[in-house]
């Protein structure tokens, strides 16, 4: 028995790194996982992985910076296991410039991956979640099992990080909007709460070369590790942990928190 059995979920950013990582966790404890990414090759890789552990995924690739596509993201996993219980709004990118010299182009592109499709993907599934629980709670009483939301924010997000205006932005107001959907859906049993990651290592915290506009200068990666107690990088599987945790039965009290996951990193609280 799992702590999921019987729950559906969408992972998206789900190819990759963190969100790979949550799915096969998820799935592990017995969700079946919808597989969201605009990367069909890696989210593929995913659910195959997914599959050969025993687990149930399936593969939806879009875009949910567009609202229609979140929609369809959405009815493809009410369509694919019945219903929606879980969504785990885990997509996100950087684009680092100093302020000085960020731009619209560079601003707009980093809000829309890591605010808009999290926007988009939790309003597309109000109608299986909002609207199941209320007509619940109209026929019964009472909801018949929480529901939950979650946002993976940014330990830059509570601290701040020079030339990351546009992402703080983006993952500061991830941490808002959960304060702000936990007190609108608590009456509807659902949960809403983000966790907020210290370094780990993905292709965003790579040691960055002149060949992609991803990663981070290996001087900022060596003093990031000074700064972090437990004395080791963390990994997607410790971010995992967490979304697992707060999807669970185990965190039905638990809303409207953001948690960061840091190894005790100086300044990360």
């Amino acid at each position: 028995m799992g702590r999921l059995d019987d729950r559906v979920a969408i992972v998206t950013g789900a190819g990759r790194g963190i969100g790979r990582a949550t799915a096969l966790r998820l799935a592990a404890d017995g969700a079946s996982v919808v597989v969201n990414d605009i990367d069909a090759e890696p989210a593929a890789e995913t659910v195959s992985l997914i599959e050969a552990a025993g687990g149930s995924a399936l593969l939806h690739v879009a875009d949910t910076v567009e609202l229609e596509q979140a929609h369809g993201l959405t009815k493809a996993a009410v369509d694919g296991f019945g219903k929606l219980d879980i969504v785990v709004n885990n997509a996100g990118i950087t684009r680092d410039k100093m302020f000085h010299g960020m731009t619209d182009e560079i601003f707009d592109f980093v809000l829309d991956v890591n605010l808009r499709t999290a926007f988009h993907t939790t309003l597309a599934a109000m109608p299986y979640l909002r609207e199941v629980a209320k007509a619940e709670i109209a026929a019964d009483g009472k909801v018949a099992y929480n529901r939950k939301i979650v946002f993976t924010s940014s330990v830059a997000a509570l601290m701040g990080n020079p030339g990351q205006y546009n992402y703080t932005a983006a993952k500061g107001a991830l941490i808002a909007t959960t304060k702000t959907l936990a007190r609108e859906l608590g009456p509807f049993g659902i949960n809403v709460n983000a966790v907020a990651p210290g370094f780990i290592e993905t292709r965003l915290t790579q040691a960055k070369t002149d060949s992609s506009d991803l990663g981070i200068p290996q001087q900022m990666r060596d003093m990031s590790l000074m700064l972090i107690a437990m004395g080791r990088l963390g990994v997607p599987e410790d971010i995992a942990n967490v979304h697992a945790f707060l999807v669970s039965s185990d965190a039905d009290f638990v809303s409207g928190v953001t948690i960061p996951v840091t190894g005790g990193q100086l300044g990360g609280m």
